[in-house]
């Protein structure tokens, strides 16, 4: 069993990257595999609505989107977690949850069995984003809700939510639940 967690956080070690090494931490020592990708990382385009997904065998933009979309669809859990950036996730995190229309074109379901979001604000918009993921992974995924967890909080300061020990807690939390979704 894994776990992949996808940071759209452009900060390598930032706030949100923190709060999902915590969580991975977690789900680690519930005895599952984790990996964590950072989408600065990596070479995620835009969607380009070249409107022939059906057609081809793989994205056509030529990026490491599609090793991301292949790794999305096989695992057994999956942390979508951002920064909050003018109320909505990452363009990181966008350009790749915009890609994910290669899944439906080709009626490709990944096989999660849980999912968690971890949304980091400045001031406003963990609800505006966490509502943006929820909808994305009803239409991706499709888990009943007792499958999807979230952390949303606050952080205006670089490593600040380190301080914050119910942020910190959350985490933890999150990547135990669930780590207990497949272990059963």
């Amino acid at each position: 069993m894994k776990i992949l967690a996808v940071c759209g956080s452009p900060r390598l070690r930032g706030n949100t990257s923190y709060l999902v090494g915590e969580a991975l931490k977690a789900a680690s020592a519930e005895g599952i595999e984790t990996e964590k990708i950072s989408l600065n990382r990596y070479k995620v385009g835009p969607c380009l609505a070249c409107k022939n997904c059906a057609e081809l065998a793989v994205c056509a933009v030529k990026d490491d989107g599609a090793l991301v979309l292949e790794k999305l669809l096989a695992a057994d859990g999956i942390i979508l977690a951002t920064p909050v950036y003018f109320y909505n996730v990452s363009a990181q995190l966008k350009a790749l949850i915009d890609r994910c229309h290669f899944f439906y074109s080709h009626n490709l379901k990944p096989k999660a069995k849980t999912l968690g979001f971890i949304v980091i604000a400045g001031e406003f918009g963990v609800e505006d984003t966490l509502h943006a993921l929820y909808g994305f992974s009803e239409i991706t995924f499709g888990l009943p809700k007792k499958a999807v967890f979230s952390v949303g909080g606050i952080a205006l300061e670089a490593d600040e939510v380190k301080n914050s020990r119910a942020l910190v807690e959350q985490a933890r939390l999150l990547g135990q639940k669930m780590a207990n979704i497949l272990k059963k």
